[in-house]
């Protein structure tokens, strides 16, 4: 064997060795959190911030029992602070939260509290919180920007339940109650927007749709902290300790019906992601949306059983989006929620910290279907995303489409 060429082999591996090492790290960007999405999951897990001070943090790990007995002993929790998605995560440095550490358990939810304090030089913090189902070894997980350059600021103020778990949902019904407490003053500021938002534009549509230069928002004065207060209009409110602040609680108020749907009117408006133009304005301009509906319905499958399948594992998938991916527009109208809808749970989901990205899956990994959903700094969410829109897609959504439209699609 040639010398040099033996010489280079003891290099040769070391570099491999290093090489596959890096590759097998976890990582924030490389976690998988499609779970996250998943129809069937047994689990709901949140981080929800409150700043102490500039540095310091408490957070709020709530958990929703989504399957029926859940049992404290099935899931293995734990938490770190990340400085970067790229980060590589240990699993020795995770740290375990056991039953010791509840706060509250009550029918529908755990809640676990720590306080954490940043390095005063880090100017980036990720606050990640894993659940591990022992059953099937599953990974619940979630992440939350404490400090970055897409998070203007945290609230310093909380808001919860009537039992005091910190309110986990991303939509109240209108005319219910929140608590929102603050040791900060005496009172908050409420301000509301009560305007409906406009169906996205579908994937492979490049025009930008029309923005609003200026968020006009109704203020709506001060309330006291500390004690129940209501929230009676639908549209969404956004609530901060003063009105200078760059921070709030943003949230959407919805009817009494929601996440399902509303009424025949509501339902028209929802099946535009699968209806041709001239059947959505044919369902828009019917005096009588119901009958029009039954038979939008029978059209698409010829089939009476069919029909009703298809009604609902649509309206299925209405409901998901809209518990999923409601922010201040309900969720069925946000970019994610319409590809959610068309195109399903997604097989992966990698979160970036400009981005959030969905993949689903291909012949191999160079046919994966990938959405890109930017992520836009906004003072109402800290994580909010829009798609990136591409003429690309139009083959893969017409095909979803036409599927649905044939009574074939289920998840």
């Amino acid at each position: 064997m040639n010398q040099k060429y033996f010489k280079l082999l003891p290099l040769f591996f070391l570099l491999t060795v290093f090489s596959i090492t890096s590759f097998a790290q976890t990582t924030l960007s490389t976690t998988d959190q499609a779970l996250r999405y998943s129809l069937y999951a047994r689990l709901g897990i949140k981080i929800i911030p409150i700043k102490l001070s500039e540095n310091s943090f408490k957070l709020q790990f709530v958990v929703e029992k989504i399957e029926e007995n859940a049992s404290l002993d099935t899931y293995q929790f734990s938490y770190l602070v990340l400085g970067s998605y790229e980060e590589e995560i240990r699993s020795e440095q995770k740290i375990r939260l056991n039953a010791t550490d509840l706060i509250a358990s009550t029918e529908r939810h755990w809640l676990f509290e720590k306080t954490i304090q940043i390095p005063q030089d880090q100017g980036k913090a990720i606050a990640f919180f894993e659940a591990i189902d022992s059953r099937q070894q599953d990974a619940y997980t979630t992440h939350l920007d404490l400090k970055s350059p897409f998070v203007y600021d945290q609230p310093n103020f909380g808001n919860y339940f009537a039992n005091e778990i910190p309110f986990d949902q991303n939509y109240l019904t209108q005319g219910q109650s929140l608590l929102f407490k603050t040791s900060k003053g005496p009172t908050l500021f409420s301000f509301f927007n009560p305007s409906p938002f406009p169906v996205p534009f579908p994937p492979m549509e490049t025009r930008l749709a029309e923005v609003p230069k200026e968020v006009t928002l109704e203020n709506r004065g001060d309330f006291l902290a500390n004690v129940p207060k209501t929230l009676n209009d639908e549209g969404y409110y956004f609530i901060q300790p003063d009105s200078t602040a760059q921070t709030g609680i943003l949230l959407r108020t919805v009817h009494d019906a929601f996440p399902k749907v509303k009424d025949w009117n509501e339902m028209v408006d929802m099946v535009t992601y699968i209806s041709t133009k001239k059947e959505h304005e044919t369902l828009l301009l019917a005096q009588d949306k119901k009958k029009a509906l039954d038979a939008y319905w029978y059209n698409l499958t010829r089939n009476e059983e069919a029909a009703k399948d298809l009604i609902r594992n649509y309206f299925k998938m209405i409901e998901f989006a809209n518990i999923l991916f409601t922010d201040f527009k309900e969720g069925w109208k946000t970019d994610r929620g319409m590809v959610y809808i068309v195109m399903g749970p997604p097989q992966e989901v990698n979160f970036f910290e400009d981005r959030e990205v969905w993949s689903y899956a291909g012949i191999d990994d160079t046919s994966k279907i990938r959405f890109t959903f930017a992520r836009v700094k906004t003072i109402l969410s800290p994580h909010f995303y829009t798609l990136n829109r591409s003429r690309a897609y139009q083959p893969i959504w017409f095909k979803n489409i036409s599927q649905w439209r044939s009574g074939r699609m289920a998840f």
